[in-house]
């Protein structure tokens, strides 16, 4: 795409929110966006044939009645009711409240009906102030009718490897720890293979840790937490990375990937935030494209059916993947879009295909192949009208009901999944420290490796389900070593499980980094980025200043002068 005036792509993936919920009232701005119509809302039944209309609301929490929060369905077979009705009056986009009262017999009125509302414009201060300003993707559907993790899948890779359910709703328990072991290649593998400088910012737990390739330790060197992003936006813009993935906080008070039953101003100052930080550095907002969706609907009202689907590979082992999920929000925000609506197809492998396209890289299965790409809304001409800033209120950061922000850990499945999930990481710690022992280990006996993870897992979680019902739901109040300054009641252990995860994986990756920089080429230059990125020091300057490696070898240890780990690994690696 030798046109394409885009350096940076950044990718900001929230959760849980449908279409019609949090940007359909754009219809009243324009006419043409497949929207909420006031003047003809839709309707949807509960199974007592209660009728809910599709109303504006400024609730910021989902309704609950003090003792149960409810947590809409969006597993498979739920959605399948949701989007084709009530299976003895089966009527297509009209079983959404009819599922949820199914699900929870004692939900409350109030709850049923926060199913059909969606919220009226300018109420939501970070999504809709880009809606008014950028452009809005009123076609743009979850890659699957299911949970959050395939849908997170497809957009990192293009397929979920034939995986729908996820280990918190009940399924998986014979072999949890191979449920975390999906191995097909990702986005990231492909920006490695050309040299494209990438990072991932995270708050807590990555999501995408689940599969093993961005847990290989070159790719884990370029997981970073979400502070460095903000760091890298306020520097030079041939710095910051071509590519970002923005996972946000999925636990705890802190919440703010936009899953219910928590505030949803939490995700709103996410979104505020990131945007203000790229548009505060005008060279960098120049040249950059910030994507907001969310992985999927996440049980709210929409009233577009979901068309059919490429299945992208031959994986089918628990769903056909022939049809494409409920719509979700989706902003494209850039000095190099339009403010307009962009009615052409998408789903999350739409993404994939633009990179695919921009960059020249090798495919991500059928569907990615076959799909519409969001280049097409990309203008070579900048705007410069775009909003320079976006404030909230006290108010507006202020939860209305604190108390549901702390008991809203837990209650989802994803939460119980990524539960699940850290403790597979405190045992891959163990594990790994065992086979560090004797690098031969993985290659000669496979088997035993196995069984060391299975048993590993087995008992780090059966001690923490001991621990938790011992002590009560809630434990005490402490801190992570990833946020020692914070304190987290339900929290910290997930969170200190994926640091000390990370620590071990980019200590290991000095060492692949090393072989990497001794091969040349497009591998040597990258693995050096990759080098300057997570020691903080400017190798990748000296490579471009055209350094021998016994050169470079001598400035290297001017920037980090104490550090006698790094000045031994360049010596070792790079003047080996």
């Amino acid at each position: 795409m030798a046109d394409d005036p885009i350096k940076h792509v950044i990718v900001l993936c929230l959760e849980n929110r449908s279409f019609d919920q949090m940007l359909g009232c754009f219809k009243e701005k324009f006419p043409d966006l497949n929207g909420v119509d006031p003047a003809a809302p839709q309707t949807c039944l509960d199974d007592q044939g209660n009728a809910y209309t599709q109303r504006a609301t400024t609730l910021r929490q989902m309704p609950n009645d003090k003792t149960h929060l409810w947590d809409p369905h969006h597993e498979v077979e739920h959605v399948h009711m949701q989007i084709e009705g009530d299976p003895d009056h089966p009527a297509q986009m009209k079983g959404f409240v009819f599922n949820f009262a199914k699900a929870y017999p004692d939900s409350t009125r109030q709850a049923r009906q926060h199913i059909m509302d969606y919220y009226p414009r300018g109420f939501l201060p970070g999504l809709h102030s880009l809606a008014e300003d950028f452009t809005i993707c009123d076609r743009w559907f979850s890659s699957l009718p299911g949970p959050t993790w395939p849908n997170r899948f497809f957009a990192l890779s293009g397929t979920a490897s034939g995986r729908v359910a996820m280990p918190g709703d009940g399924t998986h328990h014979a072999d949890l720890p191979g449920f975390f072991e999906q191995n097909q290649e990702t986005i990231f593998d492909r920006l490695n293979e050309k040299g494209i400088h990438w990072k991932t910012y995270f708050h807590d737990l990555p999501q995408s840790w689940v599969m093993r390739h961005p847990r290989r330790p070159n790719n884990a060197a370029r997981y970073f937490y979400i502070r460095e992003f903000y760091h890298d936006a306020r520097g030079p813009e041939e710095e910051f990375p071509q590519f970002c993935y923005i996972e946000p906080d999925f636990m705890g008070f802190q919440q703010n990937d936009d899953h219910p039953p928590h505030d949803v101003m939490k995700g709103e100052k996410l979104i505020v935030d990131v945007y203000n930080a790229l548009r505060s550095n005008p060279k960098l907002w120049a040249s950059s494209l910030l994507v907001v969706f969310f992985d999927e609907h996440g049980g709210f009202y929409d009233h577009v059916y979901p068309p059919a689907a490429t299945p992208p590979d031959h994986h089918c082992e628990e769903y056909k993947f022939d049809q494409l999920g409920a719509r979700v929000p989706a902003l494209l925000v850039s000095p190099h879009v339009e403010r307009r609506v962009e009615h052409t197809q998408f789903d999350h492998t739409s993404l994939l295909r633009y990179l695919i396209g921009k960059w020249g890289l090798r495919p991500l299965g059928e569907r990615a192949a076959k799909a519409n790409s969001i280049g097409v809304a990309i203008r070579e001409q900048a705007r410069d009208d775009t909003i320079a800033h976006i404030a909230m209120t006290v108010e507006q950061l202020t939860p209305p009901d604190p108390e549901v922000e702390d008991a809203g850990f837990g209650i989802s499945d994803h939460h119980r999944a990524l539960q699940k999930f850290s403790a597979y990481l405190k045992a891959k710690v163990w594990t790994d420290s065992i086979t560090a022992a004797d690098e031969r280990l993985p290659a000669l006996y496979p088997s035993i490796v196995r069984i060391i993870e299975v048993s590993a897992f087995a008992t780090v979680w059966t001690w923490r389900t001991m621990h938790d019902r011992l002590r009560g739901r809630s434990g005490r109040p402490a801190a992570s070593i990833s946020q020692p300054d914070k304190v987290h009641v339900d929290s910290a252990l997930q969170r200190n499980d994926a640091a000390y995860f990370l620590i071990g994986r980019k200590r290991h990756a000095l060492g692949l980094l090393g072989d990497l920089i001794k091969r040349g080429g497009v591998e040597r230059r990258h693995a050096i980025r990759t080098l300057a990125a997570i020691t903080g020091r400017p190798f990748h300057e000296y490579e471009k200043a055209g350094f021998a490696a016994g050169r470079a070898q001598p400035q290297m240890r001017r920037q980090a002068p104490a550090s006698g780990y790094v000045d031994a690994w360049v010596a070792k690696h790079v003047d080996g």
